[in-house]
């Protein structure tokens, strides 16, 4: 197992069914019409979203990265992985009901290699802000 050199995560609580969110959560092309910390998404494959499928990402201010779904349990997670410059980043996306009828969604950012440490210093700042966007805007959408 290897160790995990910067871990960030954030939740949020959705007045939604989870099976809505999880439709909006999936539909990874659509990101950039409800969070700005995504300008672009491409899907290199066709379908639903499935173990191995892939999606190269852009996000401001960084380096577009090809995404690898390495999990995916519908309607709950899937977690991806992007390695590059001697970092592999791992995204989880977790849907959880909860029995108030809300949804509570954690997104969360591990970064390992020999490189994580040195990236972290710079980005990690950047990146709680990208997923703290990513989960409002998450919360917007499917609270419209």
């Amino acid at each position: 197992m290897r160790r995990r050199t910067l871990h960030i995560e954030t939740s949020v609580d959705i007045d939604a069914k989870a099976a809505d969110v999880w439709s909006v959560l999936v539909e990874v092309e659509r990101w950039p019409e409800w969070t700005e910390s995504v300008s672009e998404v491409q899907r290199l494959d066709t379908g639903g979203l499935t173990t191995a499928s892939k999606v190269r990402l852009k996000q401001p201010r960084l380096p577009a990265m090809v995404w690898r779904v390495t999990e995916i349990e519908p309607p709950t997670s899937f977690s991806w992985s992007a390695s590059g410059g001697g970092v592999t980043t791992t995204a989880g996306h977790l849907v959880r009901a909860g029995q108030d009828g809300t949804v509570r969604v954690t997104l969360s950012i591990d970064q390992h290699g020999p490189m994580a440490r040195v990236l972290g210093l710079f980005t990690s700042g950047l990146t709680r802000r990208y997923l703290h966007m990513e989960a409002q805007g998450l919360k917007r959408r499917c609270e419209a």
